[in-house]
């Protein structure tokens, strides 16, 4: 699973004029999955279900 910074620097993300993740492939908006137990939370695509993490 690739970071969300390494994503948009390879074009698989891209960030709309409010700052929002968008899936380059689908052009859907990220959802979001917060385990409290990681550092990271996991942004996910709904319609590809391709997945990358995020710092927090």
């Amino acid at each position: 699973m690739k970071s969300t910074r390494k994503g948009l620097r390879d074009g698989e993300l891209e960030k709309d004029t409010y700052g929002r993740l968008t899936c380059s492939e689908c052009g859907e908006s990220l959802k979001t999955q917060n385990d409290p137990d990681e550092v990271y939370t996991v942004r996910h695509c709904p319609d590809c279900g391709s997945e990358w993490k995020e710092l927090r």
